[in-house]
Order: structure tokens, then C-alpha cells, then sequence
């Protein structure tokens, strides 16, 4: 999957870094998501969250500091990525059941990611059960 970052410079440096765990290609960076279509050659847009930093994650200011304030909402198909990934199963697993391939699973899993806030897959579902995304 080849994509293009969207947003400011550090929450670009932060989901680059995230995307290249889950494999994904990043082939360009913009300001906008005006600029971001215009560079072309890419599978999708991914947009950066905004202001959030890994030392905001680990230190919580209350019950609240973890709860998913969603700028873009889930797509239908990130929310049925999203339900598999609280049950615990892994990328194949996914794949088989929603009968796509393992690299679209990845940029699924990178867009709730980013979405969410998240720092990763366990705490996107912490987040989305915090904020009844999802029900386990």
C-alpha cells in the first residue's frame, strides 16, 4: 500500500514512523489534503492526528485523557477492522474474514490507529471501548 501523509510536520514524523511498522509505503507528505491529491501515485490519503505526542499517551490526565475524539470518523469497513482487532485476532485472520488482503488489513489497522489517536493496535481498542466505539 503506497500512501500520502497529510498534516503537520511532527504528526507527519509520528504516523510515518507508526505506518512503517504495519509495512506501509509513504510516497509523499502535504500540508493539506488539497496539496496531498495533487502528488498523485498513491493507493490513499492518510491524515495525521493532531497535537497528540507518546508522552501525552502514557501520562493521562483522568478518566477522560483516553477516550477517541474522532475528527474523521470510522469508515463501515474500519469499524468491521476495528471489531476483529478487539477480538484478538491478527492481520491474516482478518483478511480471511473480510476476504481482502493482508495489506489492505494494514492500512486499515494504521487508519483506526491514526483515527484514534492510538499508539498502537491494543490501545486504539482501549480507546474505542472508552468511547463505546466497540463492545467487547
Amino acid at each position: 500500500m503506497r500512501v500520502v501523509i497529510v498534516g503537520r510536520q511532527a504528526d507527519r514524523d509520528r504516523l510515518r514512523a507508526e505506518l512503517a511498522e504495519y509495512g506501509i509505503e509513504v510516497v509523499a507528505e502535504a500540508p493539506t489534503v488539497a496539496a496531498a491529491r495533487s502528488r498523485g501515485a498513491a493507493d490513499a490519503i492518510v491524515l495525521a492526528p493532531a497535537g497528540r505526542s507518546r508522552a501525552m499517551e502514557t501520562t493521562p490526565s483522568g478518566d477522560d485523557a483516553d477516550t477517541a475524539v474522532l475528527d474523521e470518523p470510522l469508515t463501515p469497513r474500519e469499524q468491521q477492522v476495528l471489531d476483529l482487532i478487539a477480538l484478538g485476532l491478527p492481520n491474516k485472520a482478518i483478511a480471511e474474514r473480510l476476504a481482502i488482503s493482508d495489506q489492505t488489513v494494514k492500512f486499515h489497522v494504521a487508519s483506526i490507529i491514526a483515527k484514534l489517536g492510538a499508539t498502537n493496535r491494543t490501545d486504539a481498542v482501549r480507546r474505542a471501548l472508552r468511547s463505546g466505539l466497540i463492545a467487547i
